[in-house]
């Protein structure tokens, strides 16, 4: 059995060797530098290609930007798909006092930038990028990503009050998410990305309240249809936890289809060199079509 470290170093070495692909057109959704969308046409020329939303990982930290997403972009829409990668502000560069790494998330910048995308999205795409068809909308994302692609498909059911509530559910075909944060506490519990969901939602003190509005397991059932694809060997966001993100939506009365895939770990589920690739966009494909 190979090394689950050295695997991890593999397979983040061989998604991030790819080149940057450029997008074709960039479109503003705020005012923020960060309050970017990249917009990449299906490469076949396809009109009324369904939607892809991709929110890149990273932590939520400031050093990963969309950037290395772009040829996971790149690779969707050379499978004649239509795709929208979505920036948002992340943490600080500079780490908190006493801490080893750039601060996780702004709160509540990270969640206002998402929901304003989002919402944003089907007129941006209707003027940017007249391929699309965003009446066939797939929300996925990676890591932190996919936690921000759960909460997206969930803001109808946030508490009374939010300000991201929404007042019925998104015109969503669905979501995939990948190795996502789906569940708060089970990533609390196993230290995922060194406490970045504690630095998320503020420190210790205002993890319960914070969690009610951002933590998707809380945010069940939601009635958008829900595929989690995580590689089995993962140690960035082991599959403990989109586990438990399974159960409570089960518990809540939902079903949720969790494709875990063998000897496979983090990294690869964005690498267009890798089979894993394929199974993603096959399962975007299944929602979108």
């Amino acid at each position: 059995m190979p090394d689950p470290v050295a695997r991890d170093a593999a397979e983040e070495e061989s998604a991030f060797s790819h080149p940057a692909v450029a997008p074709d057109v960039s479109v503003a959704y705020g005012e923020h530098p960060d309050h970017v969308v990249d917009f990449y046409a299906p490469r076949g020329g396809e009109d009324g290609a369904p939607l892809v939303v991709v929110l890149h990982g990273g932590a939520w930290r400031a050093p990963y930007d969309r950037q290395h997403v772009t040829p996971f972009a790149d690779y969707l829409a050379r499978r004649g798909l239509a795709v929208a990668s979505v920036e948002y502000r992340r943490g600080r560069e500079i780490p908190q006092q006493g801490g080893a790494g750039p601060v996780a998330g702004r709160w509540p910048d990270t969640f206002d930038d998402v929901a304003a995308a989002m919402d944003a999205l089907p007129d941006l795409a209707r003027e940017a990028l007249p391929q699309a068809d965003p009446r066939r909308i797939v929300v996925t994302g990676h890591s932190a990503g996919g936690h921000l692609a759960l909460w997206a498909a969930a803001r109808h059911v946030l508490p009374a009050g939010s300000r991201w509530r929404l007042p019925a559910p998104p015109a969503l075909r669905g979501v995939v998410a990948l190795a996502p944060i789906a569940d708060f506490a089970r990533a609390v519990e196993l230290d995922v990305c060194g406490g970045a969901v504690s630095q998320l939602l503020g420190g210790e003190d205002e993890f319960e309240a914070r969690s009610a509005h951002a933590d998707p397991a809380a945010l069940l059932p939601t009635g958008i249809a829900t595929v989690i694809v995580q590689g089995r060997e993962d140690i960035v966001v082991p599959a403990a936890v989109a586990e438990a993100f399974v159960d409570a939506a089960a518990k809540a009365g939902e079903t949720v289809g969790l494709t875990l895939l063998e000897e496979v770990g983090h990294f690869a589920l964005i690498d267009p060199a890798a089979d894993a690739c394929a199974v993603v966009a096959e399962e975007i494909a299944q929602l979108a079509w």
